[in-house]
């Protein structure tokens, strides 16, 4: 059977849940990663030398950092929905997950939800969170833009490109922090929070995680 390894408020960790349950993929879930612990021992390190989550292991393959988990478990699962035939098509989602990982995270997982919710607040760095929302913002307008003529990340239909951009937006609409006006992507959220396992898998409040920072 498919093991994930992880804690299930971790968000790289929720990708990977959300994923599976879009597959309903049958799959044993192990906690691992902070109170959970785990990652320093050392059958955790043999599994992934970086020691973070999440982890899977699926037919005798050992697979770590979130989006490479993504692309096997829809090449390996997927189908053409979710892993076209055609690297034109791969490629129309493909470059919104490398998006995500180069330019959104570092903004607002490590800028904001790091910087400024998971550090007590008097470690607060105020010039660099206000610099991390106002690259939040310019980020958004342009998903704001592309979701013009779209219903999601790619076209009219759901792809593996909107899963590392989505998993982020429960938490990026639940924080007390400013947003720029985004209509067309608060239109987009609802369509993701209509999908069953983002629900599940996504929508898990976070407030243990207020001021602690851990992996």
């Amino acid at each position: 059977m498919l093991r994930v390894w992880g804690r299930l408020n971790s968000q790289n960790v929720q990708k990977v849940m959300w994923l599976l349950g879009e597959l309903d993929l049958e799959h044993e879930h192990i906690p691992a990663g902070g109170s959970f612990g785990r990652l320093s021992d050392q059958d955790f390190g043999q599994l992934n030398p970086n020691r973070l989550v999440p982890v899977i292991e699926d037919r005798g393959a050992t697979i770590w950092e979130s989006h490479a988990i993504l692309r096997y478990l829809a090449a390996q699962y997927g189908g053409v929905q979710l892993w076209p035939e055609s690297p034109r098509e791969r490629a129309a989602f493909d470059r919104w997950m490398d998006w995500c990982q180069s330019h959104w995270q570092p903004a607002f997982l490590s800028g904001v939800f790091w910087g400024y919710y998971r550090t007590p607040e008097q470690n607060r760095d105020w010039g660099a969170i206000n610099a991390s929302l106002s690259r939040c913002s310019e980020l958004m307008m342009i998903i704001e833009s592309v979701l013009t003529d779209k219903d999601y990340i790619s076209g009219k239909n759901f792809t593996l490109g909107d899963i590392p951009f989505g998993s982020s937006l429960y938490r990026y609409f639940e924080l007390d922090i400013e947003r720029p006006s985004l209509p067309r992507v608060e239109a987009y959220y609802e369509r993701l929070k209509m999908r069953p396992s983002y629900n599940k898998h996504v929508m898990i409040p976070f407030d243990e995680l207020k001021g602690r920072r851990s992996f």
